[in-house]
């Protein structure tokens, strides 16, 4: 009988490596050998195959998988790449099994933000197409106006990404801060949603992904309860049918 085979990206993500989306990183950069040759893309690969990155064997075992929310402190970077960021989440958490955020929290930002060694939930919940909530509590540098809250609701125009962000909800909090739920998650959203309203971000904190909501102190870390992931692996199962069932339309 054959040995299954695997696409090497998916290896590394079922390993507890990284998500499938770093793994493409890392085998173009040449950083991943298998049985001592560095792989092409797409390359499949055996259980009894060797596969090692940066000289490190990666063997896919079949442990636990860790769930961890982070109330990540401004000036932390949401990169593995522990070689090139000294301020890196990873070494700032410093968990004793690798893991890695799923998505980014930019380096002027705070708030919660999700980490695993669950390649699979990685790329569910990064799929643009699930439509996942995530919450902000953002403050600006001078008093909001009902014409901002009807605008940045109704979807702001992204001149360098040639885009329109989604409708989203947003509620004013104060002279100076609004609560934003977004459904898509574009580079430097919110900033650059203000900024085109000529508002410039004075803080910016996330308080909540899907159902997971931040309640930790700032630069700690919890484990995700039970009831938290059995809710959060409803929400992907559901999305994801939803998004097969819209394809299937189309």
């Amino acid at each position: 009988m054959s040995e299954q085979l695997k696409r090497i990206n998916k290896y590394l993500s079922e390993a507890g490596y990284c998500s499938r989306r770093e793994a493409d990183k890392l085998i173009d950069a040449k950083r991943v050998t298998i049985n001592g040759v560095v792989p092409e893309m797409g390359t499949k690969v055996a259980i009894s195959d060797e596969v090692h990155v940066d000289g490190k064997l990666i063997k896919n075992t079949k442990e636990a998988f860790v769930y961890l929310a982070f109330n990540k402190p401004i000036g932390i970077v949401c990169t593995t790449d522990t070689r090139v960021e000294k301020d890196n989440i990873i070494d700032f958490i410093n968990y004793p099994k690798r893991i890695f955020p799923i998505g980014r929290l930019d380096k002027p930002s705070e708030g919660l933000i999700l980490l695993t060694d669950d390649g699979d939930i990685v790329n569910k919940i990064l799929r643009a197409s699930n439509n996942h909530e995530k919450e902000y509590i953002v403050t600006v540098d001078k008093p909001i106006s009902q014409t901002f809250i009807t605008r940045m609701s109704g979807g702001i125009y992204i001149d360098d990404l040639k885009k329109t962000t989604k409708k989203c909800e947003v509620e004013k909090l104060s002279k100076f801060s609004f609560r934003i739920v977004l459904t898509q998650g574009l580079n430097r959203q919110i900033r650059r949603m203000c900024d085109y309203l000529n508002y410039e971000v004075q803080t910016l904190k996330r308080v909540r992904i899907m159902n997971i909501a931040l309640d930790t102190p700032v630069g700690e870390y919890r484990e995700l309860t039970q009831d938290e992931f059995k809710e959060l692996s409803a929400l992907l199962e559901n999305s994801q049918k939803n998004y097969q069932a819209k394809s299937t339309r189309t």
